[in-house]
Protein backbone atom coordinates (compact mmCIF):
# COMPACT_ATOMS: atom_id res chain seq x y z
CA UNK A 1 0.00 0.00 0.00
CA UNK A 2 1.26 3.83 -0.94
CA UNK A 3 -0.54 5.93 0.90
CA UNK A 4 -0.05 9.83 -0.59
CA UNK A 5 -0.44 11.70 3.03
CA UNK A 6 -1.18 16.30 2.69
CA UNK A 7 0.80 18.32 4.66
CA UNK A 8 -0.18 21.66 5.88
CA UNK A 9 0.79 24.11 3.46
CA UNK A 10 1.39 26.63 6.82
CA UNK A 11 -0.57 26.19 9.83
CA UNK A 12 0.75 22.83 11.24
CA UNK A 13 -2.95 22.13 13.03
CA UNK A 14 -4.39 21.08 9.22
CA UNK A 15 -2.90 17.64 9.76
CA UNK A 16 -6.04 15.04 9.86
CA UNK A 17 -6.09 12.51 12.58
CA UNK A 18 -5.94 10.61 9.87
CA UNK A 19 -2.92 11.67 7.97
CA UNK A 20 -1.31 11.41 11.32
CA UNK A 21 -2.23 7.79 12.62
CA UNK A 22 -0.95 6.24 8.77
CA UNK A 23 2.36 8.34 9.50
CA UNK A 24 3.17 6.63 12.61
CA UNK A 25 2.06 3.10 11.09
CA UNK A 26 3.53 2.65 7.95
CA UNK A 27 7.16 1.25 7.52
CA UNK A 28 9.17 4.11 5.55
CA UNK A 29 7.75 7.99 5.01
CA UNK A 30 8.84 9.30 1.31
CA UNK A 31 9.29 13.47 1.75
CA UNK A 32 10.40 15.82 -1.06
CA UNK A 33 13.25 17.32 1.63
CA UNK A 34 13.17 15.06 4.76
CA UNK A 35 14.59 18.44 7.01
CA UNK A 36 11.22 20.15 5.90
CA UNK A 37 9.23 16.88 6.63
CA UNK A 38 11.23 16.29 9.85
CA UNK A 39 10.17 19.43 11.59
CA UNK A 40 6.65 18.14 11.11
CA UNK A 41 7.13 14.56 12.23
CA UNK A 42 8.71 15.77 15.37
CA UNK A 43 5.39 18.27 16.27
CA UNK A 44 3.31 14.98 16.23
CA UNK A 45 5.81 13.22 17.56
CA UNK A 46 5.78 10.33 14.76
CA UNK A 47 9.11 8.64 14.96
CA UNK A 48 8.64 6.77 11.27
CA UNK A 49 11.43 6.57 9.16
CA UNK A 50 12.44 9.05 6.48
CA UNK A 51 13.60 8.69 3.06
CA UNK A 52 14.17 11.51 0.15
CA UNK A 53 12.20 11.24 -2.37
CA UNK A 54 12.21 14.19 -4.96
CA UNK A 55 12.24 15.32 -8.83
CA UNK A 56 16.36 14.63 -8.55
CA UNK A 57 16.27 11.19 -7.93
CA UNK A 58 12.56 10.02 -8.16
CA UNK A 59 13.21 8.16 -12.02
CA UNK A 60 16.71 6.18 -10.36
CA UNK A 61 14.54 5.10 -7.32
CA UNK A 62 11.27 4.73 -8.06
CA UNK A 63 11.36 1.11 -9.45
CA UNK A 64 13.37 -0.58 -6.25
CA UNK A 65 10.13 1.40 -3.82
CA UNK A 66 7.82 -0.31 -5.94
CA UNK A 67 9.43 -3.35 -5.23
CA UNK A 68 9.29 -3.10 -1.74
CA UNK A 69 5.79 -2.30 -1.75
CA UNK A 70 5.02 -4.84 -3.92
CA UNK A 71 6.24 -7.29 -1.44
CA UNK A 72 4.31 -5.86 1.25
CA UNK A 73 6.09 -2.91 2.57
CA UNK A 74 3.68 0.06 3.92
CA UNK A 75 4.85 3.51 2.85
CA UNK A 76 3.29 6.83 2.93
CA UNK A 77 4.42 9.83 -0.08
CA UNK A 78 4.63 13.46 1.98
CA UNK A 79 5.77 16.37 0.16
CA UNK A 80 6.62 19.72 1.68
CA UNK A 81 3.79 21.28 1.48
CA UNK A 82 0.39 20.40 0.23
CA UNK A 83 -0.70 17.52 -1.61
CA UNK A 84 1.83 15.10 -3.45
CA UNK A 85 1.54 14.69 -6.90
CA UNK A 86 0.01 18.48 -7.38
CA UNK A 87 3.46 20.66 -8.89
CA UNK A 88 5.41 18.73 -6.71
CA UNK A 89 6.61 14.53 -6.97
CA UNK A 90 4.42 11.77 -6.94
CA UNK A 91 3.18 11.27 -9.99
CA UNK A 92 6.18 8.92 -11.45
CA UNK A 93 5.51 6.90 -8.11
CA UNK A 94 1.87 6.82 -8.39
CA UNK A 95 1.99 5.66 -12.00
CA UNK A 96 4.44 2.72 -10.83
CA UNK A 97 2.26 1.62 -8.54
CA UNK A 98 -1.16 1.55 -10.67
CA UNK A 99 0.70 -0.34 -13.37
CA UNK A 100 2.32 -3.13 -10.97
CA UNK A 101 -1.47 -3.50 -9.42
CA UNK A 102 0.31 -2.17 -5.98
CA UNK A 103 -3.11 -0.25 -3.94
CA UNK A 104 -2.54 3.65 -3.72
CA UNK A 105 -4.99 5.60 -1.52
CA UNK A 106 -4.49 9.47 -1.14
CA UNK A 107 -5.83 11.08 1.55
CA UNK A 108 -8.10 14.58 1.45
CA UNK A 109 -6.62 17.65 2.78
CA UNK A 110 -4.41 20.19 1.95
CA UNK A 111 -3.67 21.88 -1.38
CA UNK A 112 -3.17 25.91 -1.91
CA UNK A 113 -5.31 26.42 -5.16
CA UNK A 114 -8.71 24.96 -3.59
CA UNK A 115 -8.99 27.78 -0.50
CA UNK A 116 -7.16 30.25 -3.01
CA UNK A 117 -10.42 29.18 -5.57
CA UNK A 118 -13.17 29.85 -2.97
CA UNK A 119 -11.72 32.83 -1.07
CA UNK A 120 -11.45 34.65 -4.05
CA UNK A 121 -14.95 35.75 -4.92
CA UNK A 122 -14.29 34.72 -8.52
CA UNK A 123 -16.72 32.24 -10.10
CA UNK A 124 -15.94 28.25 -9.20
CA UNK A 125 -18.52 26.49 -10.31
CA UNK A 126 -15.83 25.50 -13.22
CA UNK A 127 -12.33 25.91 -13.76
CA UNK A 128 -8.91 24.94 -15.19
CA UNK A 129 -5.74 24.39 -12.98
CA UNK A 130 -2.56 25.43 -15.09
CA UNK A 131 -0.08 25.31 -12.10
CA UNK A 132 3.36 26.87 -12.58
CA UNK A 133 3.64 28.28 -16.06
CA UNK A 134 6.65 27.75 -18.17
CA UNK A 135 9.56 30.32 -17.34
CA UNK A 136 10.65 30.82 -21.21
CA UNK A 137 9.63 28.33 -23.97
CA UNK A 138 6.50 27.60 -24.41
CA UNK A 139 5.53 30.08 -21.85
CA UNK A 140 3.42 32.74 -24.41
CA UNK A 141 1.66 29.80 -25.85
CA UNK A 142 0.34 29.00 -22.61
CA UNK A 143 -0.67 32.66 -21.44
CA UNK A 144 -2.70 33.02 -25.04
CA UNK A 145 -4.31 29.83 -24.21
CA UNK A 146 -5.52 30.59 -20.90
CA UNK A 147 -6.62 33.84 -21.90
CA UNK A 148 -8.74 32.60 -24.52
CA UNK A 149 -10.52 30.31 -21.62
CA UNK A 150 -14.52 30.69 -21.21
CA UNK A 151 -13.68 29.78 -17.41
CA UNK A 152 -12.04 30.47 -13.83
CA UNK A 153 -8.11 29.54 -14.00
CA UNK A 154 -5.71 29.22 -11.40
CA UNK A 155 -1.64 29.34 -11.64
CA UNK A 156 1.24 29.24 -8.84
CA UNK A 157 3.73 32.27 -8.91
CA UNK A 158 7.08 32.95 -7.41
CA UNK A 159 6.78 36.01 -4.93
CA UNK A 160 10.01 37.13 -7.21
CA UNK A 161 8.00 36.61 -10.50
CA UNK A 162 4.34 37.76 -9.03
CA UNK A 163 4.54 41.26 -11.04
CA UNK A 164 5.72 40.40 -14.15
CA UNK A 165 3.07 37.71 -14.46
CA UNK A 166 0.54 40.07 -13.62
CA UNK A 167 1.75 42.33 -16.39
CA UNK A 168 1.68 39.32 -18.55
CA UNK A 169 -1.97 38.49 -17.67
CA UNK A 170 -3.14 42.16 -17.85
CA UNK A 171 -1.43 41.87 -21.38
CA UNK A 172 -2.99 38.90 -22.70
CA UNK A 173 -6.30 38.98 -20.51
CA UNK A 174 -7.06 42.54 -20.44
CA UNK A 175 -5.92 45.04 -17.45
CA UNK A 176 -9.81 45.01 -16.42
CA UNK A 177 -9.88 41.23 -16.10
CA UNK A 178 -10.78 40.19 -12.44
CA UNK A 179 -8.17 38.43 -10.97
CA UNK A 180 -7.03 37.55 -6.97
CA UNK A 181 -3.60 37.16 -5.48
CA UNK A 182 -3.81 35.08 -2.35
CA UNK A 183 -0.45 34.66 -0.38
CA UNK A 184 0.39 32.76 3.01
CA UNK A 185 -2.78 31.04 2.85
CA UNK A 186 -3.41 29.30 6.51
CA UNK A 187 -0.22 31.95 8.05
CA UNK A 188 -0.26 34.28 10.44
CA UNK A 189 0.08 36.95 7.57
CA UNK A 190 -2.22 35.41 4.75
CA UNK A 191 -3.34 38.04 2.07
CA UNK A 192 -6.65 37.47 -0.35
CA UNK A 193 -6.67 40.47 -2.33
CA UNK A 194 -9.63 40.63 -5.60
CA UNK A 195 -9.32 43.39 -7.87
CA UNK A 196 -8.59 44.00 -11.74
CA UNK A 197 -5.24 43.11 -12.80
CA UNK A 198 -4.57 46.44 -13.19
CA UNK A 199 -4.38 47.43 -9.60
CA UNK A 200 -2.64 44.50 -8.81
CA UNK A 201 0.07 45.72 -11.12
CA UNK A 202 -0.14 48.87 -9.23
CA UNK A 203 -1.03 47.02 -5.35
CA UNK A 204 2.25 44.69 -6.08
CA UNK A 205 4.28 46.67 -7.77
CA UNK A 206 4.48 49.29 -5.06
CA UNK A 207 6.10 47.25 -2.50
CA UNK A 208 10.08 47.05 -1.95
CA UNK A 209 9.33 43.12 -1.58
CA UNK A 210 6.49 40.63 -1.60
CA UNK A 211 7.02 37.15 0.43
CA UNK A 212 5.33 34.08 0.60
CA UNK A 213 3.45 31.21 -1.78
CA UNK A 214 1.32 32.45 -4.54
CA UNK A 215 -1.85 31.51 -5.98
CA UNK A 216 -3.33 33.49 -8.63
CA UNK A 217 -7.51 33.11 -9.81
CA UNK A 218 -8.14 34.96 -13.02
CA UNK A 219 -11.54 35.50 -13.60
CA UNK A 220 -13.74 33.96 -16.47
CA UNK A 221 -13.78 36.45 -19.94
CA UNK A 222 -17.31 37.75 -19.14
CA UNK A 223 -17.09 38.51 -15.70
CA UNK A 224 -17.54 41.85 -14.22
Amino acid sequence: MLYLVPTPIGNLEDMTLRAIRILKEVSLILAEDTRTSKRLLTHYNIETSLRSYHAHNEHAITESLVDQLANGTEMALVTDAGTPGISDPGFLLVRACVQRGVRVECLPGATAFVPALVASGIPCDRFHYEGFLPHKKGRLTRLQYLASLPHTFVLYESPYRLVKCLQQLAEHCGPDRLACVCRELSKIHEEVRTDSLENLIAHYGAQAKVKGEIVIVVSEIQAS
